[in-house]
């Protein structure tokens, strides 16, 4: 089974950090995506770019409306996905649990979610 992980943060929680704080926390990440990825488990894992770069598009009367930024109902956004193959639930938490948004940066309202996935590819 593929599990889809997705790592959230609280841009105005990171904001509101020391910038010693912050690179204090960013440093301890690479050895944890490292242990993660080294259980050949992980498909996937990628930290996703600047929010100021986000485009967001929807359907509107037919058409494609595309706005700048990204555009959620919550005061969390996705900073980082990835997928694991796992023989279970267990299995795929354990390695989850890893992933630095499980372990690190309360302050900054870190959060995984891991979430099943029906997995197709086209054909």
């Amino acid at each position: 089974m593929k599990y889809l992980g997705l790592a959230y943060f609280t841009p105005e929680r990171f904001a509101a950090m020391a910038p010693d704080d912050v690179k204090a926390l960013v440093t301890q990440c690479p050895p944890l995506d490292e242990k993660m990825r080294a259980t050949g488990k992980v498909l996937v894992s990628a930290s996703l770019g600047d929010l100021d770069q986000w485009v967001t598009l929807r359907p509107h009367s037919g058409k494609t409306r595309i706005s700048d930024g990204p555009y959620t109902e919550s005061k969390e956004v996705v900073g980082g996905l990835f997928i694991i193959e796992a023989d279970s639930r267990d299995e795929a938490v354990r390695i989850a649990s890893m992933h630095p948004a499980a372990m690190l940066g309360e302050e900054g309202g870190w959060a995984v979610e891991l979430i099943p996935m029906d997995f197709y590819l086209g054909g």
